[in-house]
């Protein structure tokens, strides 16, 4: 799909002064092109905790994904990025429509989509604040983010991650906030900033790409989905 027909999916809602356009780039040689757009308000998880409200586009001229749109609120104390896919909610599609009112239709029924995720998103980030964490439920939660692995080479990187995101979940920034610490969410965001700004010596270039569409993001969707079925067994 050529760009321009693919990031129309953003016009309506930026046209309807629901969302601004806030970046745009290309990865690589230009195999990927994406376009970050900003929602008003924000998600107040605890106190002064505040994430910000992003949508991220991005499309794919390497014939290895295409398409896609994902959720990318971004905590503002730390910048953590906290990539969420569409996986579980109902997919968005890519329509151009030439009339005014069925681009209406189109930009109303979006939003209401997308406004409704970031209410979920809102309702379970505070939830996990609310999940107080103690030595055995961090391991618990830990191993489940990054799991037994067979090689023993491998298992040494495993047993730096785990160790680094519970250093992490105590001495990240922002998690020392009040109704913030020692939390579930403090648990989450310390996998985020490890795996985000901590572990990788890669140039910022390789850094956003891990953190949209590798393994950055993979490790992220991981905890996030973690915390949510642990939620359900310890509440």
């Amino acid at each position: 799909m050529q760009n321009r027909d693919a990031f129309r999916f953003f016009d309506p809602i930026v046209g309807q002064n629901a969302a601004v356009y806030h970046t745009a780039g290309a990865l690589g040689q230009g195999e990927r092109v994406w376009i970050l757009a900003k929602l008003p308000g924000h998600i107040r998880v605890a106190g002064d905790d505040i994430t910000e409200k992003y949508l991220l586009l991005s499309n794919s001229h390497d014939g290895k994904s295409s398409v896609q749109i994902k959720f990318t609120p971004v905590r503002v104390v730390c910048q953590n990025t906290l990539t969420i896919a569409l996986s579980d909610g109902q997919a968005y599609r890519v329509i151009h429509h030439a009339d005014v009112r069925s681009k209406l239709e189109s930009a109303h029924q979006m939003l209401g989509l997308i406004n409704e995720r970031f209410d979920e998103m809102e309702e379970t980030f505070q939830a996990m604040s609310r999940v107080k964490m103690d030595s055995n439920r961090l391991s618990e939660y830990l191993a489940t983010v990054y799991p037994e692995v067979k090689e023993p080479d491998k298992m040494e990187l495993v047993k730096r991650d785990r160790n680094w995101s519970e250093y992490f979940f105590d001495q990240g920034r922002g998690n020392r906030m009040p109704g913030v610490a020692g939390s579930l969410w403090a648990a989450f965001n310390g996998v985020t900033e490890w795996v985000d700004h901590r572990k990788s010596r890669q140039n910022e270039n390789q850094r956003l790409v891990s953190s949209w569409f590798g393994g950055s993001y993979q490790t992220k969707a991981r905890a996030f989905s973690a915390a949510q079925d642990l939620m359900s067994v310890w509440n």
